[in-house]
C-alpha cells in the first residue's frame, strides 16, 4: 500500500520516521500526495541533488490538466508556467535579481541588521516575562530587513503579513488565490510609485526591468512573501534546537565564532514544514535508478535529504562542531538554489551571534510539548514561542 503524505511526526524537532525508512529502502518511492494523487517522493540526499539539478524536471508539466497535485496550495500545489517558456523565464528572472541579492550587497547590510537585532532585543528586555519571542523578535526582524531591502513601507507590515499568511494556507485554495491576487495588486502599486520616484532598493530595480507590469508585480509579491516567511521559522526553530541541546548552546555562548556553524546546522536540521518541492518530468528521466515518465509528479524532500545517513554521520544530532563534509540542501541545489540565501545567512548569523550572548539564560517558559505548530500552513512554523531568562 502506498504511503500518503503528510506522514506522522512525533514532535516539532524530529522528522517522521517514515523518511528514515524510505531512505533505507526506497530513496525514490511511489507515494500519494496530500490530496491523494500519485507521485514519486525523493527522500535521499544524492537523489535530491540529482532531481533538483536535472533540467528535465521542472515546475511545468507536458500535461498540466492531468498531472498530479501535491496539495491544494496555490504556490506549490501543482504545475506552473509553460514548458516552452519556463526555462527562459527562470533564467531571465535570476539575471534580473542576482545583482540585487549578491553576497557582497547582503554583507554590506550586516551592520544595519545588527542594529535592528539589538533594537528588538532592547525592547524585549523591557517587557514583563515571559515574552513571546516569535511575535516580539522572530517575526518583526525579517520583516524589517525585507522592507528596507525591497523598499516596502514598514507601516504596511500588518497588511502584507496577513496576505502572506493566507497565500501559504493549505485547505482553502480560493482564499489563498484571493490573497495572492491582492498581494500582486499591492506590490504592483508600489512598483508604479517606484517608477515615478525610484530609490536605492530592489523594487526600484524591478520597476525599471524589462518585464510586463503584471510579471514584475507577481515577482515582487513572491519576493515579499519568501523574503520574510521562511526566515521567521528558521529563527524559531533555531532557538528550539539550541534550547533542546544545552551543551551546544553553552558552546555557542562561550565561543560566538560558532554562530556560522550554528546557522548551517539549523538550516540543515530545522523542519518547520514537510511539504516538499514539487517537480514534473517534462520528458523521460531517471532519478536514483527509478524511471519517471513525462507528466509524473516528483516531490523532493529537502528536510529528509538533509538527514540522510549516507551524507551526514549521525544525522539527527545537532552538532556545532560537525566535521565539514557534504553541504546541506536547505537552500536547494543547482539552478534553483535560493537567490536569497546570502540574505538569510546574514540575518541568521547576526541573530545567533547575538541572542544567547545577550540572554545566556534564555529558556522556554512552557514545556516543549506545549509549543504549537502553525496548522495548515505551507511554510509551517510556530504560533508562538514563550520564553524567559
Amino acid at each position: 500500500m502506498e504511503k500518503r503524505m503528510p506522514f506522522e511526526r512525533e514532535n516539532l524537532l524530529d522528522l517522521p520516521d517514515t523518511y528514515r525508512e524510505l531512505r533505507a529502502t526506497e530513496p525514490v518511492a511511489r507515494i500519494r500526495t496530500y490530496v491523494g494523487d500519485p507521485a514519486w517522493l525523493v527522500s535521499g540526499y544524492e537523489e535530491a541533488r540529482q532531481a533538483l539539478s536535472d533540467p528535465r524536471l521542472g515546475r511545468s508539466s507536458p500535461d498540466p490538466e492531468r498531472s498530479s497535485r501535491i496539495s491544494d496550495s496555490v504556490l506549490f500545489g501543482g504545475p506552473r508556467d509553460e514548458i516552452e517558456t519556463e526555462k527562459s523565464r527562470h533564467q531571465r528572472m535570476r539575471r534580473m535579481l542576482t545583482p540585487a541579492f549578491s553576497a557582497r550587497r547582503m554583507g554590506a547590510m550586516r551592520p544595519r541588521v545588527q542594529e535592528l537585532v539589538d533594537g528588538l532585543l532592547d525592547r524585549l528586555a523591557e517587557l514583563p516575562k515571559p515574552v513571546d519571542l516569535h511575535e516580539g523578535f522572530s517575526v518583526p526582524l525579517p520583516i524589517l530587513v525585507i522592507c528596507e531591502l525591497l523598499g516596502v513601507p514598514y507601516e504596511d507590515r500588518d497588511h502584507f503579513r496577513k496576505l502572506a499568511d493566507e497565500m501559504g494556507m493549505l485547505g482553502d485554495p480560493v482564499r489563498a488565490q484571493a490573497a495572492m491576487d491582492a498581494m500582486t495588486e499591492y506590490t504592483g502599486g508600489i512598483l508604479a510609485e517606484k517608477r515615478a520616484r525610484p530609490a536605492e532598493d530592489v523594487f526600484s530595480d524591478l520597476a525599471t526591468m524589462d518585464a510586463s507590469d503584471e510579471e514584475a508585480a507577481k515577482l515582487a509579491g513572491g519576493l515579499l512573501f519568501a523574503g520574510h516567511e521562511t526566515t521567521v521559522s528558521r529563527i524559531d526553530y533555531g532557538v528550539l534546537l539550541l534550547l533542546a541541546n544545552p551543551e551546544q548552546r553553552d558552546a555557542l555562548v562561550a565561543d560566538p565564532s560558532l554562530a556560522d556553524a550554528a546557522v548551517e546546522e539549523i538550516l540543515r536540521l530545522a523542519a518547520p514544514s514537510d511539504h516538499g518541492l514539487p517537480r514534473y518530468a517534462q520528458e523521460p528521466v531517471t532519478v536514483g535508478g527509478v524511471a519517471v515518465e513525462p507528466g509524473e509528479a516528483v516531490v523532493v524532500s529537502i528536510q529528509s535529504a538533509n538527514r540522510d545517513e549516507r551524507a551526514f554521520p549521525d544525522p539527527d544530532r545537532f552538532d556545532l562542531r560537525r566535521p565539514t563534509g557534504e553541504p546541506h540542501v536547505g537552500f536547494g541545489y543547482g539552478p534553483h538554489f535560493c537567490i536569497g540565501a546570502s540574505l538569510a545567512r546574514v540575518e541568521l548569523r547576526t541573530v545567533f551571534g547575538t541572542l544567547f550572548r545577550r540572554f545566556p539564560t534564555l529558556a522556554l517558559a512552557v514545556p516543549m510539548e506545549e509549543i504549537q505548530a502553525r496548522p495548515n500552513a505551507l511554510t509551517g512554523g510556530l504560533t508562538g514561542l514563550p520564553v524567559t531568562w
